[in-house]
């Protein structure tokens, strides 16, 4: 099967598939993902193209109707990137070509995998942050209506872990809440960080095309553009990271949150618990209530935090241009939106049903004095 980049050499030898299964790795798997946004890439890429004379109206027509038939079946998941095929990018391209013929590789005008792939990516993490702040929005919501209902239920403040001062939950809850607002300013930071267009970018130097860039900015709804196309494929990593390191803030509340509900479960503590069927039980000592729902959320956040590091230790000695291996970063930081939103979903729902105790500082009177 032919490829975007290939070169010629028809060999096929066990040296060449492994050489291609290895630096493939799992992009097959991850660029369906991103089956839907390279889709709304094309269409506006080939609208830009008609309006500059690059495409004939009749081929535009024959093309949107494809690509909105291809954005269809990404939305149902019937998507799928064929054997041999090695990426959203061929594989769309393909699917055109063997529905209307040469017409189908003319979307490729002006563009190069490296600027469709940094637009799929940045349309893809504007979704998905949009949909991390509407769970954000649920959970700080839950946690001020209890901060409110609560604001009378005493509980010990600690420093050192030494019971310190009078608190009570209104306090605890509230707190957690405003660490969220806080959050969302670095996510919002991140957002506008990500919503520049840099199609048009092409390998990294542009195109000797007269392309409209800013029309696409517009028919994308990108904020703006990236003006140099150097940079913009420099920030190829530099946004990933941003993004990770806002998501690692979120993913921080959350986990020191937990961290507290771990606590204020224990029979040490006693302040706080949920129904019986939210709490696991143990094979041997089935009386048990652990908190096993805020232990995996306290060990997504902790996982969470770490991918910006782990996404600067790949770009960290990269000179500018494109390199392989910001191929990588794609593997673990795809789906830590997934995991985040997870987390707070589920947090959400748990603290729908949070038990409080009641009259938790008469315990703890003695040690006040």
């Amino acid at each position: 099967m032919s490829k975007l980049w290939d070169k010629g050499n028809n060999e096929n030898t066990d040296a060449t598939q492994l050489i291609n299964q290895f630096t493939v790795g799992r992009d097959r798997e991850l660029d369906v993902w991103l089956a839907p946004y390279d889709v709304m890439g094309s269409v506006a890429h080939i609208r830009m193209l008609e309006s500059i004379q690059l495409l004939e109206k009749e081929e535009l027509i024959q093309l949107v109707e494809a690509l909105q038939g291809i954005y269809e079946s990404a939305l149902v998941g019937d998507f799928v990137i064929e054997e041999g095929i090695e990426d959203v990018h061929s594989q769309v391209e393909m699917m055109l070509t063997q529905q209307l013929g040469e017409v189908g590789k003319k979307i490729h005008s002006g563009r190069s995998r490296n600027d469709q792939v940094l637009l799929d990516l940045k349309l893809y993490m504007r979704q998905e942050i949009q949909e991390v702040v509407q769970l954000t929005q649920s959970l700080f919501d839950r946690l001020i209506a209890l901060s409110e209902q609560h604001k009378e239920a005493l509980i010990p403040g600690y420093t050192h872990l030494q019971v310190a001062m009078p608190s009570s939950f209104g306090l605890w809850f509230g707190a957690y809440a405003e660490g969220l607002t806080d959050d969302l300013l670095l996510l919002q930071a991140a957002y506008r960080i990500a919503n520049q267009n840099p199609l048009g970018s092409a390998a990294g130097y542009g195109s000797s095309f007269p392309l409209n860039r800013q029309m696409t900015t517009d028919l994308l709804g990108f904020e703006r553009m990236n003006y140099n196309v150097v940079y913009a494929q420099m920030g190829r990593g530099k946004v990933e990271k941003t993004v990770a390191f806002a998501l690692g803030a979120i993913g921080g509340t959350l986990a020191k949150m937990a961290m507290d509900v771990c606590l204020y479960m224990n029979q040490n503590f006693g302040f706080l618990t949920f129904p019986d069927h939210l709490t696991t039980g143990s094979s041997i000592m089935p009386h048990k209530k652990n908190p096993d729902v805020f232990e995996l959320i306290r060990a997504k956040g902790n996982k969470l935090q770490a991918l910006a590091n782990e996404i600067t230790m790949i770009t960290a000695n990269l000179p500018s241009g494109y390199h392989r291996d910001l191929q990588l970063i794609k593997e673990n930081f795809m789906p830590a939106f997934a995991d985040l939103k997870a987390s707070l979903q589920i947090a959400e729902f748990m603290f729908q049903h949070v038990q409080i105790k009641q009259d938790i500082l008469k315990a703890c009177l003695p040690l006040l004095h």
